[in-house]
Order: structure tokens, then C-alpha cells, then sequence
């Protein structure tokens, strides 16, 4: 209902209204509550009555109404009245009747086309406030003023537009002019141009605080927060004080820069004038502190605020989901819908990555089915990837291709989602192929987030021609020494083998951060190079580099792959002591395959009695682990009950018992492991190695029989069989899992994956090249044996990555020392 405030010098307008409602049905809803004078408006009184009427349109169909009686009373003839009714429409949300009233004035002036071409800006209609202004100039025979430019250059969505406009203002003289030219910085600042922002800037004869603001909101733009921060201390040596906004902008950049002192002084400039209850502040500090892991700090202000606006609640549920804690991330977003505020597409965003994290797919799938009920992904891409990564993330990939495909719009982080969804959830291949899809749009650029995505995938095969070349569009790129490129492509020289290239890069790389360090760390550990991770590891305390949780991840793996059993104990321990990291399941699960590895079975087991915190599959799988290796038939039975009440999925921890009963010759056991397995609907993952050669990558399953060169590998085996045998090779059958006769046993190690990928290799290559091989599960024994023969009989290295290390051959020996 359209309602004013009901007193206007208590004259009623019974003489007028009347004749309004019989003109306009429109109107007729406000007859019971408008009042004006009997003779019309009384000349003292007119301007406060439009004023109140204005006021009080607060949807279309008031503004409709007022309209009518402008209409009706000849007052629309009046071109501000009419600019009035433009700006009116356009603030309701209706531009296109902002446009039907600007067309009926018949003689526009400059305040008129002005305000047309806001309501369009304001609106977002961008493309459509450029051609008005063009229209301006070619029909009105009217000359711009400088309040046209503001908003004319905020329209500007690309560079070559911008260019036109600020020639015009440089013909028309308003270069100068404090709010033309803090516009012409934001243009300039918006395309990534900021050194021209930088020196018009520096050539205004004035500045005011929004001038100021502009430059220090451009430089936080394109990432140079430290720029930004000089540009506060110039200011201030200027005589110019902060507001709301320069502190809002400052507040950003020092998230971004991990600025935490400049930050806190900022913060402490607001206390003490007054701004610390300001709503913008108060949200800018929220998402600072949380981006600094302050959580409390955040919370803090966040409960302290008298006011909150859904940015205040999407800003600290954010805050908590980005900071791993999404239990009660959830809990503030139930708190929120408690006080009947409504979420946007942000709200979702984080509630889609919350729902993620705890694995709640029944959850995920109704926050989905809201977002389509309020068609949120044709309102903004970032939605749709949201949801993407979420049903990535909960491991349902189909569901994620499926949102992925219907998106109405893909840009480059929907492209990069979808591949690392995929390569995440162990499906590397299908990952590469996405993508190669992913090229064939030509609009579609790849960013640091698609290198970032697609080396894990080619990292994952053992693609390293492909993982090269796309390290030479990185160079191309000037992306090398980004920290988080740089970090993907360390990994991937070191996981395909090549150590002293992945080092290489390190050195090059910044290592101000922990993780690059991390990488390189982990790499020797996997190559069983421990003592050597010790040494980084002391080397990136002397640079100064604090370590993190993965750090000592990292350690305690290499600790483990080189049975550094004394070293890996005094690490976790000063994990917890000096650095005060809590450990999580991956560090207790690093301790017990330390200790197991070792042959401390009972130590490792008496450790995961004392854990604090509950087992997971990680754990009792380290130990399982463990008892194959060393033959534990009755504490592997202990540790895989307790695996199957955490876990009772993985077919690989059925298959590790199977093993250890196997190897024990219990094959009653493995029969009723197997047949425990089958009911439950599991079977087993086939063991695979694939080796590239000439930038294809071939895969080759155990007795495989398809490939084109099989005779040939086959006949290469049986040669290499012979001659492993001249120098004392023994077949060792305790390695074949089935109950059947030796001579078959022997074929069955004969057809290993990895012998075939092998033999290929040495068929395809030239003579006393190394070999590189990847295969999925852990490398056979009497495979890890004949490699040794075979690395002597062929002079060649051969270099084999396993689900758990790398094994380098040479010369009769392997790297791990047997320690495996």
C-alpha cells in the first residue's frame, strides 16, 4: 500500500482527489492516505510535499501511482520531476521504465541524459548506458558536464571504450576535475593499467579523501598491497585523514599481502576514531582476521557489531569454512536462517564447501536443489562452480560432471574445477581429457589455477613430456615463479623421476612460504633420499621459513621410507613442543607406519591404543601394512577387524589381508577374506604400470594380451628370463597369491604389469637410456628382484614409482636399499 506520512499542515486534498481518481485507477490505492492543500500545493508547501511523495514510492507500483498523478496534475511537464521519476524506476529495480520516462520528455537537458545514463549504470546495464551517452552526444546538441563522467566511465567494460571517453573528456577540459579524474584512475585501475592510474593520479592539482581512495582501492585491485600502504603514508602526510572507505581498502590489502602488523594498526587507527562500529569496517576486519587464521579475533568483532547485514554472516561463515572449521561455519549459517535472513549465492558458496568438508551428501544435494529453485546459476557462474567442486569433493564425480555440463555459462574456473575434481578423485586420465575439451574453446584462457589443476593429473600418469610442455607455456607465461605453479611442477618433475630438475626449480622458485619447501621435501622422501629431507628440512629453518602441519607430514614420510626410526620421534615430538602443531590423523598415521615399517609391531600397535583421538582407516591400514611386510599373521587379523569397522569399503585392505594369509600358506583364510569381500560387492583394483614413450603414455595390465607389440614383449621376457637365471635368479613364488603349480606360478610372475611395462620399454627405446615406470599398486617383490637382474643384463637404469615411493635400479641395486 502507498503510504505518506499523513500531516501536511492539516489541509486535506478533498477538492483533488476526485478528479484523480476518476483519471488514474492507478492512484486510487493512495486516496486514503495522501493529503495536500485544497487549492493544490501551496507554494511554501509544493517542494516538501513531492519530497514526501518520492520518499514513499518503496516498490513499481508506487512509483506508478505518483507517476499517474504527475501526469494527471501537468507536473510531469517539469524535466526535474520527470529526472526524478528516471532515478525513481531505476533505484526500484525497473530500468526499463526509467527509460519509457525519459523518452516522453520532450526537452531533455544535461541533468536529464545524466540521469538516464545513472539509471542504467546503477542497474548494471553497462552496455546500454554507453550507447545513451553516445546518443547524448550525437542528438542532444547539449554539452557534457562533469557529472556526466563519473558513472559513464564506471560503465566502460572494456579498455577501448574507456579510451574514447577520457579523450572526450580531455577535448571537453574536465581532466582536472577531482571527480573525473579519481574516475579515470578506477578505469584505468579496473584493466590492470595502473602505472597510467598512478600518474594521473599524480598529476591532479587537487585531491580530495576519494581521490585518494581510488588509488589505494586501484593499487589493492591488482594485487600491490604494499604499494597501497605507501600510498596511505603519503596521504596522511598530506594532511588527509582515513574514512570508511580508505580503511575498508587498506583492511583488504593487508589480508592479501599477509600484512598482519599493518593490519592490527589500521585496526587500531579505527578504535580510536571511532569507525570500530562502522558496518563496511567491521566486515572488512572480519574477512582480514579470518584470512590471517584469527579466528578468534574475527568472532570477536563480529559478535560485538550492533549491526549485521548478510555480509557480516556471510563474511564469518566464510571465515570458518576457509579455516577448516565447518562445524561451526554450519552452526552460524543455522543461527542465521533463525533470524529470518536470506541467503544469496555467496551464502551458498560457503555452505556448499561446509557441506564438503563434513561429507554430508544429503545436505549437498538439497543446498542443489534450492539453488535450482532459485535459478542462482544463471544469476553467477561462481555458484555453479561451487557446486562442481562440492559433489567433486564428496567424491560423486558423475554429479559433478552433470552440473558441469548443464552450467549456462563456463568460465575458466569451472574448466579448472571439473579437472581437478577428476584428478583429485584418482581419475587422472579423464582429467587430461577434460582438459584437452577445454582447448577447443578458444575463448577460454588458461590461468595458474589450470596449470595448477592439470600437472597433478600428468604427474599422476607419469606423463613428463606432456607435464614439459606444459611447463613451457608456463615459461611462455611468465608463471614460473609463481610459488603455487612453481610447487605443482617441483612435484611433477620429482614424481616422474627427475629429481635434480625438480631441485633446480626449487631454486628458483620463492621460498618464502612453506610450500615449496613441503614439496621438495616430500620428493626426497619418496625417492628414499631421508637423510637428505633432514637436511632441507634444517635448511628452511635457517632461511627463516616456519614450518606447518604439512612439513611434518613430510618428515615423518621420509622418516619412514628410510627406517629413520630416532629422527621420526623426535620430529613429532617437536612438532608438538616447539612449534605447538596439534597432530592430526595423517601424522599419527605417518608414526605407525614409522614404527611398523621398522618391524616394531607391537610398539606401533601400543601406540595406537594411546592416540587421543579416535583411529581412522589411515592408521589401522599403516599397521595392516605393516604386518604384511612382516608377516604378522594375528595382529593382522586385530588390525584389519578394526580397519573394517572404520572402512569396510576399500577392497585394498581386504586384499592386504588376503596377502598376509597368502604368503603364511593359510588359504583357507584367503578364501574366506575373499569371499567376505565379494558379498559385500568389492572387487579387487586391477594392478596396472604404463610407461610413456614418444609422448604416448601405454598402459598395461597384468597378462596382458591386446597390446600390438605383444609377441614381442612376451619373447623379450622370456630372453631376459633366461639370462636373469645364468646369474642366479630364483623365482620367488611366495609372491603368487593362488594355490596352483610352480610352473604356472612362474608365468603368473612372468605377466606382471610391471615386467610387461619394462619390456616394452627396453623394445622401444635406445640402448642404455633409462626407463621410467609407474604403476599403481605396490611393487611386487620378485619384480622388485628381477629389476635388479634386468638393470645389469641391459646396462640401463630403471625407475619405478610405486602407489608408496620411487625405486631407482642400477647396476644390480636398488635406491631403497631393500627398506621397503
Amino acid at each position: 500500500m502507498f503510504s505518506l506520512v499523513p500531516t501536511c499542515k492539516g489541509r486535506h486534498v478533498s477538492k483533488f482527489l476526485p478528479s484523480l481518481r476518476l483519471s488514474c485507477q492507478l492512484f486510487s490505492a493512495a486516496t486514503n492516505t495522501l493529503q495536500f492543500s485544497s487549492d493544490g500545493f501551496a507554494n511554501e508547501n509544493k517542494n516538501d510535499d513531492i519530497d514526501l511523495l518520492f520518499q514513499s514510492c518503496t516498490n513499481v507500483h508506487h512509483a506508478k501511482q505518483l507517476h499517474a498523478f504527475l501526469v494527471v496534475s501537468g507536473k510531469v511537464q517539469n524535466i526535474f520531476l520527470s529526472a526524478r521519476l528516471v532515478n525513481r524506476y531505476a533505484y526500484l529495480g525497473d530500468v526499463s521504465l526509467s527509460r519509457i520516462t525519459f523518452d516522453l520528455i520532450p526537452r531533455k537537458d544535461v541533468y536529464t541524459w545524466n540521469s538516464m545514463v545513472s539509471a542504467y549504470v546503477r542497474s548494471g546495464h553497462f552496455r546500454e548506458a554507453i550507447d545513451c551517452f553516445s546518443q547524448f552526444l550525437l542528438t542532444s546538441g547539449l554539452r557534457p558536464d562533469f557529472y556526466t563522467f563519473p558513472p559513464v566511465l564506471k560503465a566502460c567494460q572494456n579498455l577501448v571504450d574507456g579510451k574514447r571517453i577520457h579523450c572526450q573528456i580531455l577535448k571537453l577540459g574536465f581532466e582536472w576535475d577531482v571527480f573525473v579524474a579519481a574516475s579515470l584512475v578506477h578505469l584505468y585501475s579496473r584493466f590492470g593499467f595502473v602505472g597510467i592510474a598512478c600518474r594521473l593520479f599524480d598529476e591532479m592539482p587537487i585531491r580530495d579523501v576519494g581521490s585518494w581512495n581510488a588509488m589505494i582501492s586501484g593499487f589493492c585491485q591488482n594485487g600491490n598491497a604494499a604499494d597501497a600502504l605507501d600510498v596511505l603514508i603519503e596521504m596522511r602526510s598530506d594532511g588527509v585523514k582515513m574514512d570508511r572507505v580508505t580503511a575498508t581498502s587498506l583492511l583488504t590489502a593487508c589480508a592479501q599481502s599477509g600484512d598482519i602488523l599493518s593490519g592490527m594498526l589500521i585496526h587500531l587507527y579505527v578504535i580510536k576514531h571511532g569507525l570500530d562500529f562502522d558496518l563496511l569496517i567491521c566486515n572488512a576486519l572480519i574477512n582480514m582476521y579470518s584470512k590471517f587464521g584469527s579466528l578468534g579475533h574475527a568472532r570477536r568483532i563480529f559478535d560485538q557489531m550492533d549491526i549485521r547485514d548478510l555480509v557480516s554472516w556471510n563474511s564469518i561463515i566464510a571465515a570458518y569454512e576457509q579455516n577448516d572449521d565447518p562445524m561451526t561455519a554450519l552452526g552460524l549459517f543455522y543461527s542465521m536462517q533463525l533470524l529470518g535472513i536470506q541467503p544469496d549465492f555467496l551464502t551458498l558458496v560457503s555452505l556448499a564447501s561446509i557441506l564438503a568438508q563434513l561429507s554430508d551428501a544429503a545436505k549437498s544435494r538439497s543446498v542443489h536443489g534450492f539453488i535450482l529453485r532459485r535459478d542462482f546459476f544463471v544469476q553467477d557462474v561462481v555458484i555453479g562452480n561451487a557446486v562442481v567442486d562440492m559433489y567433486a569433493k564428496l567424491g560423486a564425480i558423475y554429479s559433478a560432471r552433470t552440473v558441469f555440463e548443464g552450467l549456462p555459462i563456463k568460465d575458466v574456473i569451472s574448466w579448472n574445477t571439473l579437472i581437478t575434481g577428476y584428478a583429485q578423485n584418482g581419475l587422472a586420465s579423464e582429467a587430461i581429457e577434460v582438459y584437452r575439451m577445454m582447448q577447443e574453446y578458444k575463448e577460454i584462457i588458461p590461468n595458474h589455477g589450470t596449470w595448477v589443476s592439470i600437472l597433478p593429473a600428468y604427474t599422476s600418469v607419469g606423463a613428463l613430456q606432456q607435464g614439459m610442455k606444459i611447463h613451457g607455456r608456463v615459461i611462455k607465461n611468465c608463471l614460473d615463479l609463481d610459488v603455487f605453479v612453481g610447487t605443482c611442477l617441483i612435484d611433477m618433475y620429482a614424481k616422474c623421476g627427475r629429481l635434480d630438475d625438480a631441485l633446480l626449480l626449487f631454486s628458483q622458485v620463492p621460498r618464502k612460504s612453506a610450500i615449496p619447501w613441503n614439496a621438495v621435501i616430500s620428493s626426497h622422501g619418496v625417492h628414499g633420499h631421508g637423510e637428505k629431507a633432514l637436511k632441507l628440512f634444517k635448511d628452511m629453518l635457517d632461511e627463516g621459513v616456519k614450518p606447518d602441519h604439512v612439513t611434518f607430514v613430510s618428515l615423518l614420510s621420509a622418516c619412514s621410507h628410510s627406517g629413520l626410526v630416532d629422527e621420526g620421534q623426535s620430529y613429532f615430538h617437536m612438532m608438538q613442543e616447539q612449534y605447538r602443531i596439534k597432530p592430526n590423523l595423517k601424522h599419527y598415521g605417518c608414526m605407525v607406519d614409522l614404527l611398523g615399517r621398522a618391524g616394531h609391531l607391537n610398539k606401533a600397535y601400543s601406540f595406537i591404543d594411546n592416540m587421543p583421538v579416535r583411529p581412522d582407516a589411515s592408521v589401522w591400514g599403516a599397521l595392516l601394512g605393516a604386518c604384511r611386510i612382516h608377516g604378522n599373521v594375528d595382529l593382522g587379523r586385530i588390525a584389519s577387524e578394526r580397519l573394517f569397522e572404520v572402512d569396510s569399503e576399500n577392497v585394498g585392505y581386504y586384499v592386504l589381508l588376503s596377502n598376509i594369509y597368502a604368503n603364511s600358506g593359510k588359504w583357507e583364510g584367503v578364501e574366506k577374506v575373499r569371499s567376505l569381500a565379494r558379498n559385500r560387492g568389492l572387487s579387487k583394483t586391477p594392478g596396472w604400470s604404463s610407461i610413456e614413450v614418444n609422448n604416448n603414455v601405454d598402459v598395461f595390465y597384468t597378462a596382458n594380451q591386446s597390446h600390438p607389440k605383444c609377441q614381442e614383449i612376451y619373447q623379450k621376457l622370456s630372453d631376459l628370463t633366461a639370462k636373469m637365471k645364468s646369474l642366479g635368479y630364483v623365482p620367488d613364488f611366495s609372491f603368487v597369491l593362488q594355490d596352483v603349480e610352480d610352473d604356472e606360478k612362474e608365468h603368473i610372475l612372468n605377466s606382471h604389469s610391471e615386467r610387461l611395462a619394462i619390456a616394452f620399454g627396453l623394445i622401444s627405446t635406445p640402448p642404455k637410456t633409462p626407463i621410467r615406470i609407474f604403476k599403481n599398486l605396490r611393487v611386487c617383490g620378485d619384480c622388485h628382484n628381477a629389476t635388479k637382474f634386468i638393470s645389469v643384463i641391459t646396462e640401463r637404469e630403471i625407475i619405478v614409482r610405486d602407489s608408496n615411493r620411487f625405486h631407482h635400479f642400477k647396476d644390480g641395486a636398488c635406491s631403497c636399499g631393500d627398506y621397503w
